[in-house]
């Protein structure tokens, strides 16, 4: 398992760094860089929005950046903030600056940063001490449940936490809660009204017992620095120059601490891939990046595509999930190019069930192993973590180590634990439990007993952790099930042998492993060889992904895991859940036209990409040579201000994003209702009809003519025989029947 910075591209000594001893000065800082991590590193003064793919060095480009203005003399170390997300993260950048011999440089986490800040000046802003920061609000949750005389289980009490987690980071009250989870479409644990009931409670019992949470150091941070016009000024002689990575997860409450530093400055780089939101849960949200040209109109943007990790094959599969995208993020995506020499193709397989899919993955990596690939570099990689257990027991099986990441062992989690209590008292006191009277076959028995400790035949709605503990629940009995039908005569005395079997084998420690975790504990990292696994719809995307956003963040998801691997990459799914079963699944959809027999391959082998160095309105000079230079190349503009384009959003409108647009609203509606309508008629998502910046595009030209459609960038001739005569008839006003038949 290795950070997701490591190539064979970029030569490491032991200590993880291009160089074994610091640079000399600062032109060998710049040593080794690409065109546009060198075009990084150098801009140091403005706004600067970094566009990285995955796997195209970013880590790199701004520590060289850092590292280049220490050592030209135009940053002071102590001047420079550089925030990421995770302490992990902060350390490694830490660590490079450090080789890099920018000594004295703060690379913090977000919380990290407003932490230290709090305590040096809450004494003079507030007085007094800093309240104590509670460890874990489950407790003061709990309590505030007590207080409102609501009922929570334990799982409930997570899931409740979580919300209001999210509140405090998109900056929601109590009171707005109701309005601000149906606008965001988020699936409440409880009644929206208890929820806010219980945050309200929650805070006030924090207030009486002068504690603060997690959350409370970014919200009392801002306050401070909001209020104290004298200590943000201090906080801004302090730091001057700002770098933020992963800028796609920054949340309102993040954006809003990060503007107070600021001030009415602007020397700030930004580093992100909008392809790479998957924690929107969270209150992470990509708007902060794809807007930073609009709050920024100076903005010198680089896109990084040079990707340095995996072969052409693995790049063209991640390129070609992200061309069948949609959505805004989707508009901003970047076309990667492998710097790597050819490897293998990607290994696509469809197993009878889902024991077959994991012993299949196990045989694989045998093989791996015997060829000489190390355990740590080779990864299984699964949707949720309730699908570890079946892969945990097939390694154990075939004797390879493995190590679970971002999760309890299946065996060790709180649920599995008392549900084989359940089972063993059930085993031994059976005869005297009326709960297994009317049950005489040992999967019946199960989940009678099951059902005492949250599982039921259908599954939750929603995420969180009642849906984790259901889902660890029902892989007990799936697990029964295939026991009774490998041993029709088994009592549960025997499932619970086998279960205490199962649970001894996977207790032995392992130092060198494979790696198991979840798509989202994966972000960040890297391995030679990487095994997508689960790949059936239902689970990519997961059951409760119902709005276009949560699909669109799971086609997200399964790019993230694609972009994990180096050379060797499998992906697979299971037509029937256990042997013998159903075979009703089908490989995800986000695979369709580009796994062998599913239809069309989409998109062609990337040969050429979409990085490049943009600058904004102020950063130079439109007369330039240079300016002239770079026009040549790319010859679309925009139709209202004349900058040059490279979106392929904004090519689709020949216009600027945040240009002003000329579009007819009302006809824009039409158009969009008539494409729901069609889509649903022929069973496809709406942008299979046209794309919402189609749809603009077609609103603000108003064609009259099929070939005044036709030249509209995304329609195309195919489009204008299929579509064009209900759309020109829309434009010209008429009514049309929409798609599903109605007018």
């Amino acid at each position: 398992m290795t950070a997701a910075t490591h190539s064979t591209l970029f030569p490491r000594d032991p200590g993880g760094s291009a160089y074994s001893a610091p640079p000399s000065g600062a032109d060998a800082v710049l040593d080794g860089l690409d065109p546009e991590q060198r075009e990084v590193a150098t801009t140091l003064h403005g706004p600067v929005c970094v566009l990285a793919g995955a796997g195209t060095g970013k880590t790199r480009a701004i520590t060289h950046r850092i590292a280049y203005g220490v050592h030209a003399g135009i940053l002071q170390p102590a001047t420079v903030l550089a925030v990421t997300f995770t302490n992990r993260a902060a350390g490694e950048m830490r660590g490079r600056l450090r080789q890099l011999g920018a000594h004295g440089v703060q690379a913090r986490t977000f919380h990290s940063a407003a932490l230290r800040q709090l305590h040096y000046f809450w004494p003079k802003a507030v007085g007094g001490p800093l309240p104590r920061i509670i460890e874990r609000k489950v407790q003061l949750v709990a309590d505030a449940a007590a207080a409102c005389r609501i009922r929570l289980d334990r799982n409930e009490l997570r899931d409740v936490t979580s919300e209001i987690e999210w509140c405090k980071v998109t900056q929601t009250v109590p009171a707005d809660y109701a309005a601000a989870a149906a606008r965001r479409g988020r699936e409440a644990p409880r009644d929206p009204a208890e929820i806010s009931q219980l945050y309200a409670a929650y805070e006030e019992l924090k207030r009486n017992r002068s504690v603060i949470d997690f959350e409370d150091v970014l919200l009392l941070t801002v306050g401070i620095l909001q209020d104290r016009h004298d200590i943000a000024e201090q906080v801004r002689s302090q730091y001057q120059h700002f770098v933020v990575d992963e800028y796609q997860d920054v949340s309102p409450l993040q954006q809003r601490l990060l503007e107070l530093w600021l001030g009415e400055r602007d020397n700030l780089c930004v580093v992100g891939d909008a392809s790479q939101t998957i924690y929107s849960f969270t209150g992470a949200t990509p708007d902060h990046l794809l807007d930073f040209r609009t709050r920024h109109p100076g903005a010198t943007v680089v896109k990084l595509v040079r990707d340095y990790r995996s072969t052409p094959q693995v790049v063209h599969l991640a390129n070609g999930l992200l061309a069948q995208a949609s959505g805004r993020a989707a508009d901003h995506r970047l076309q990667l190019v492998s710097q790597r020499d050819p490897g293998t193709e990607p290994v696509y397989t469809e197993y009878a069930d889902e024991p077959a899919e994991a012993e299949g993955a196990a045989r694989r990596i045998r093989a791996l192993l015997d060829d000489g690939t190390p355990a740590s570099e080779i990864a299984v990689l699964f949707r949720t973590n309730a699908q570890s257990e079946i892969y945990e027991q097939a390694l154990a099986d075939a004797g390879i180590p493995y190590q679970l990441r971002g999760a309890e062992r299946f065996f060790e989690r709180a649920e599995v634990r008392e549900a084989g209590a359940a089972l063993r008292g059930a085993a031994r006191f059976g005869a005297n439990d009326a709960l297994l009277d009317d049950v005489v076959d040992l999967p019946s028995q199960v989940r009678a007993v099951l059902s005492t400790k949250g599982w039921t035949s259908e599954p939750p709605a929603g995420s969180g952790a009642v849906r984790d503990r259901w889902e660890s629940l029902a892989a007990l009995v799936r697990l029964a099930e295939d026991f009774a039908r490998a041993r029709p005569t088994a009592t549960l005395a025997d499932l619970v042998a086998e279960l205490d079997e199962r649970a001894a084998a996977q207790h032995a420690p392992t130092v060198e492993g494979v790696t198991l975790a979840s798509l989202h504990a994966a972000k960040g990292l890297e391995w030679d060889a990487v095994f997508l696994v689960g790949l059936a719809e239902g689970m990519m995307p997961i059951a409760y992904a119902r709005t276009d956003e949560q699909i669109e963040e799971e086609r997200r998801l399964l790019y993230v895991g694609v972009t994990r691997a180096r050379v060797h990459l499998s992906l697979s799914w299971a037509v029937s859940r256990s042997p013998g079963g159903r075979p009703n699944r089908r490989a995800t959809r986000f695979l369709d036209g580009l796994r062998p027999g599913s239809g069309t391959t989409a998109g062609t082998r990337a040969t050429g990409g979409t990085g490049g160095i943009e600058r904004g309105t102020g950063g130079s000079d439109p007369g330039s040579p240079r300016e002239r230079r770079r026009r040549s190349r790319t010859p679309a503009r925009c139709r209202v201000c004349g900058r040059t384009l490279t979106e392929a959003g904004e090519m689709k409108l020949m216009r600027c994003e945040d240009c002003p647009s000329d579009m007819d609203e009302r006809l824009y509606e039409r158009l969009w209702e008539w494409r729901a309508g069609r889509a649903r008629r022929i069973g496809q998502p709406p942008f299979c009809v046209f794309t919402d910046k189609t749809l603009i595009a077609i609103a603000e030209a108003v064609p009259e003519e099929e070939s005044d459609l036709a030249r509209i960038p995304g329609v195309g001739l195919r489009k204008v025989r299929t579509y064009g005569a209900d759309v020109l008839a829309i434009c010209a006003g008429q009514e049309v029947a929409d798609g599903d038949g109605s007018n």
